[in-house]
């Protein structure tokens, strides 16, 4: 028999919607809980080991694909007679297609699993990569068609993300979060570090066509394999299902976001990650090319692959440190903010001696721990997002990418009519450390790492005795 404490005169009417949550089940050798919110079904430690490496490899040929254009912009722009603004154009348009896709991405991912989601966007934006050099050459004008290509695949690779930090949330646990969003996050510097070298030498050896090609197919077949031996060849069919008992859901939780946007921690999430995301797409959309002009003897396969080298075991770290002192009793807001505050503020300080640079040794250093620095936000902001919002994690994590995706055009435009205009890579330099120390004085300020995604007045019927 339930006992039941009393809390005022609503109590019988709230004592509803808590058991409507709870869902307590009487089975005839005990009690059974089912799945819900506040009790989630993570992955044993064996599976979520298999799916880190999976999504590891996911995010390493997302990342091919995606520095697949930086890597020949060069090429490029000397085949086709681009200026520096039009090159701009074209880098900068993949991240118009990125805004559009990231909050619906995260939200379908909320509630039909990000696996799914991941999956398909992963066979489409391979196939348009592959696609790529066919557009180019059937165009006329290859810089509108190359814009195009570069638009789509912003659309095609904006779920990502979202899926991931979605994934992330319903599926491990918060102590062991750091390290699969660190290690998964790693994906996008050994998938540059692979891009860079091996991208460089098929290059030089075949043409910036072949870049495209390799990258592209290779993507597809990692959708294949994930399709055939994870999900069991189950997904879109589930998916496409899912997606109607999700729409119709939508009215119910106007006022959910409400009350998130109210929260002070959020804001400090959301643009934290608007100018770590920003400043980073600028640097890896222009470092190429920085390179090339400064040290025009320099050789792409080493400036495109140390600075990521030094990246990947920097990330492991962080995501190992972070996960450490939560598990060592440290206040986890606390961890958060410390990570931050590598990523974005010991990092800017090497991104500024890279204005004073003679040397091409000297310029890779810095390069190389401004990368590796930045890693530390995967285990800061990305992961933070989470503590706020397990519910709809993904959801606001695709919020957050549209900002960032939004101002990354903005930055890496600006970025290039800097050089056009100024003839100083010093002014670009200076304007990622400018955004990038707002950034970390609004997180330092506001961040916090409880759950603002449920009511706090349920928590009054904490004693429910059986």
């Amino acid at each position: 028999m339930a006992v039941v404490q009393k809390h005022g005169k609503n109590a019988i009417s709230d004592l509803s919607n808590l058991k409507a949550n709870a869902q307590i089940v009487f089975g005839g050798t005990g009690i059974q809980k089912k799945r819900t919110e506040s009790n989630p079904i993570y992955w044993p430690r064996p599976l979520a080991r298999v799916w880190t490496v999976v999504l590891l490899l996911g995010t390493c040929l997302l990342y091919c694909a995606r520095v697949a254009m930086p890597i020949c912009a060069v090429s490029l722009a000397e085949q086709f007679k681009w200026s520096k603004k039009e090159s701009g154009i074209v880098l900068g348009s993949f991240f118009w297609g990125y805004c559009f896709t990231q909050v619906i991405g995260g939200y379908i991912s909320d509630r039909v699993g990000g696996e799914k989601v991941v999956l398909l966007s992963a066979a489409a934006w391979g196939s348009m990569t592959a696609f790529t050099p066919v557009l180019a050459h059937l165009c006329s004008r290859p810089i509108v068609s190359m814009t195009l290509s570069r638009f789509l695949m912003g659309l095609l690779q904006g779920v990502h993300y979202p899926s991931l930090a979605s994934l992330c949330s319903q599926k491990v646990t918060e102590s062991e979060r750091g390290f699969l969003m660190s290690t998964v996050g790693s994906g996008s510097y050994l998938g540059t570090l692979v891009i860079g070298g091996a991208g460089s030498l098929i290059l030089d050896l075949y043409g910036w066509e072949s870049v495209f090609y390799v990258s592209g197919l290779s993507a597809v077949l990692w959708a294949y394999c994930m399709w055939k031996y994870l999900l069991k060849g189950e997904g879109p069919v589930i998916l496409l299902e899912s997606f109607g008992n999700g729409v119709a859901q939508s009215k119910m939780s106007k006022r959910h976001w409400l009350r998130l946007f109210r929260q002070p921690s959020v804001w400090a999430v959301i643009i934290t990650h608007l100018c770590t995301a920003s400043t980073f797409f600028t640097l890896l959309s222009w470092l190429p090319t920085f390179f090339k002009d400064t040290f025009p003897d320099s050789k792409g396969w080493i400036f495109n692959v140390i600075p990521w080298f030094v990246a990947i075991p920097s990330s492991l770290f962080s995501g190992c440190l972070s996960d450490h002192l939560i598990k060592q009793g440290f206040d986890t807001a606390q961890v958060r903010k410390l990570m931050q505050f590598f990523s974005m503020g010991v990092s800017s300080v090497f991104t500024l001696l890279l204005c004073g640079t003679t040397t091409f040794p000297m310029a890779i250093a810095f390069v190389s721990a401004t990368m590796g620095l930045t890693t530390f936000s995967h285990s800061g902001v990305s992961v933070n997002v989470q503590d706020l919002a397990p519910s709809c994690a993904g959801s606001l994590f695709g919020v957050m990418n549209t900002c960032g995706a939004f101002t990354g055009v903005i930055m890496v435009y600006f970025a290039g009519y800097l050089i056009e205009t100024t003839n100083s890579w010093a002014s670009v330099f200076a304007l990622i450390s400018v955004v990038n120390l707002l950034g970390l004085g609004m997180f330092l300020m506001f961040a916090e790492a409880r759950r603002v995604d449920i009511e706090t007045s349920k928590s009054k019927y904490h004693s429910i005795h059986i």
